[in-house]
């Protein structure tokens, strides 16, 4: 247990700080929690709880403990504790910036790719990150239940042969327990066409001891399993986090991870290639480096496109293949992600095609 916050959480054990659901269940979800938690005079509770009523706060234990100054410019409090930049006037960007609730032939089924769907089985994690592109989920409470909700997507996946591969995202899947998860994955593997299964969750950095070693029996019995993670910066490389990782790993499941380029966190080149070093060490395959996307609320995290491949042809050249990933600018509709660090003319040409929504971004 981390021991600034042994003070904090006085009632709880060493057993309770390693339990992901005690973790999950005190998770801090208001202004007066965290002011109590903290002690911080100059946290700017205005600003907080204006946010937070368009944006609900939730930050679980662990991911708090890694903060070290209680100020935007320290990374992790800058990812979870809410801004009141997030609800800025000047703010005119859209809140579905890549049109996926256009593509949900049923509900939370996001159809983008032909060979490929995302399933959204929750809108709930651990702690919601303020960059996030689909916040505009938080405050709309969905009481549908998990099976209800896979009912339709299973009878639509069935329906469409040409899909072979399955992301199970959210919110964070991992917030369910292993009965439900292996439901989910025995139910998708049913599917005969259905080959491969990925899983997206931030868990492993957020809420690491939710990798326990009944989950990682569980995912290992319906390999090929992919898990894509998303660590932004290397504060949040710790041991707990390595072995979360590792326990995947050794349970066969491949662990990527897809970072987002976020202003004031890890934008400069130095803390970049400290985090994709990071990565290698702990065998986690750096696969994506997003743009920020669009999405109201989080203007004030993004960079500019041109910034971005400035710093990232500066990490090409001082880091390993294995540690770089690809830098992409996700666009609405099929096109998908364009790679903005390989400026082809092939890539130049389908930035034109949506240089409507590019021009947003400068």
């Amino acid at each position: 247990m981390n021991k600034t916050f042994t003070s904090l959480f006085k009632n709880a054990s060493i057993k309770d700080w390693q339990d992901w659901r005690w973790q999950f269940k005190n998770r801090v979800t208001g202004l007066e929690s965290l002011v109590k938690l903290v002690g911080k005079t100059c946290l700017d509770k205005a600003g907080i709880s204006a946010a937070a009523a368009v944006y609900p706060l939730a930050i679980n234990p662990y991911y708090l403990s890694l903060i070290e100054s209680y100020h935007e410019s320290d990374p992790v409090f800058a990812q979870c504790v809410p801004s009141l930049r997030e609800i800025s006037s000047s703010d005119s960007m859209p809140e579905d910036p890549l049109q996926e609730d256009s593509h949900m032939p049923v509900p939370k089924l996001i159809h983008r790719y032909p060979d490929r769907c995302l399933a959204m089985v929750t809108e709930t994690c651990a702690t919601y990150c303020r960059h996030c592109n689909r916040k505009r989920f938080w405050s709309r409470p969905n009481h549908v239940s998990l099976k209800a909700r896979l009912q339709k997507m299973m009878v639509y996946i069935t329906a469409n042969p040409q899909i072979r591969e399955v992301i199970i995202s959210g919110g964070d899947p991992l917030i369910f327990d292993d009965n439900a998860l292996e439901k989910l994955l025995s139910s998708l593997k049913l599917i005969p066409h259905v080959e491969i299964l990925r899983i997206g969750s931030r868990a492993p950095v957020v809420m690491p001891m939710r990798i326990t070693k009944d989950l990682c029996k569980v995912l290992k019995r319906y390999r090929p399993v992919w898990f894509n993670t998303q660590f932004n910066h290397p504060a949040e490389i710790t041991k707990e986090s390595a072995r979360a990782c590792n326990m995947l790993q050794e349970a066969g499941i491949p662990v990527s991870n897809q970072s987002v380029l976020l202003k004031g966190i890890n934008d400069s080149s130095d803390i970049m290639k400290d985090l994709l070093n990071d990565l290698q060490k702990i065998s986690v395959r750096p696969y994506y480096l997003f743009h920020c996307d669009p999405a109201r609320g989080c203007a004030h995290f993004r960079t500019s496109p041109k910034a971005g491949v400035v710093m990232m042809e500066t990490i090409r050249q001082q880091c390993s293949g294995l540690c770089l990933p690809q830098y992409v600018l996700d666009v609405p509709g099929s096109a998908g992600k364009i790679p903005l660090n390989v400026m082809s003319k092939a890539i130049k040409t389908d930035l034109k095609k949506h240089q409507h929504f590019f021009d947003k971004l400068q």
